[in-house]
């Protein structure tokens, strides 16, 4: 039996992740962490020395994700990263505390099968073609920039190549900021407008042709679930930080 404490676990991911945790039988929820719910502990670091667990899942926000990370790596238990905001900068930091520790941390910027498939299916064509960027929509209250998939993927996209950049951006003539952030190499461009939810599209363009792959999300939280789950599972047979839901894929 796998001991999981549901950080955010009154939010719109963690609620239904803690359901699913307590109808699966190799599960059993331990704690949640709800700094609003007065029924759960009101940290990391209070739960896991309450309720001692074995993976801490965490789906708070980006002001706090890091520093719950660590309260459980301190304590010898696994993590499975969902809440975004965490730089590669803060990953490095992660994955030198979990191999201290000994532990396993599996981290992805969207916890669906869909998502995962777009990091593998972008990292395949960046294999055979040179250009590309990112564009990564999201709600107009979304607080930090990029979403994490979209951090990911143009994280992932840098480990086969740069992308092709016929004018670099620091010779950009007007404003540079117009071509978005870059990240490992990538352009990544961040819309925040009403109406959206998280999207995440790779742009490829070759001479005379362009393939677009693009993820959406729904309106639900069912699709986080499952890959949640399996990330649950994964993680205590591993040590050191695992980036993306794909790398668990068959």
């Amino acid at each position: 039996m796998i001991r999981v404490c549901v950080a955010g676990i009154t939010g719109w991911t963690g609620s239904a992740v803690a359901d699913a945790v307590i109808a699966a039988d190799d599960l059993e929820l331990v704690a949640g962490v709800s700094r609003s719910a007065p029924s759960h502990h009101s940290s990391v670091a209070e739960a896991l020395d309450a309720a001692p667990a074995d993976v801490l899942v965490d789906y708070t926000h980006a002001g706090v994700v890091k520093a719950n990370v660590l309260a459980a790596l301190e304590r010898g238990v696994a993590v499975v990263v969902g809440s975004s905001g965490m730089s590669a900068a803060d990953y490095d930091d992660v994955d030198a505390q979990a191999r201290a520790r000994g532990v396993g941390v599996v981290a992805a910027g969207n916890f669906s099968i869909t998502a995962a498939l777009l990091l593998r299916f972008a990292a395949a064509a960046a294999r055979h073609i040179g250009a590309w960027e990112v564009i990564d929509y999201a709600s107009a209250t979304k607080p930090d920039a990029p979403s994490g998939t979209s951090r990911e993927l143009a994280e992932r996209l840098s480990l086969v190549r740069d992308p092709a950049t016929p004018v670099p951006v620091d010779e950009v003539l007007g404003a540079r900021e117009s071509r978005g952030a870059t990240i490992g190499g990538t352009q990544v461009h961040s819309l925040r407008l009403p109406s959206f939810t998280v999207s995440t599209e790779a742009l490829f363009a070759a001479d005379g042709e362009r393939l677009s792959i693009r993820h959406d999300a729904g309106s639900s939280a069912t699709p986080y679930v499952a890959g949640t789950l399996l990330a649950i599972r994964a993680v205590g047979g591993r040590v050191g930080l695992t980036r993306g839901l794909d790398q668990l894929l068959e």
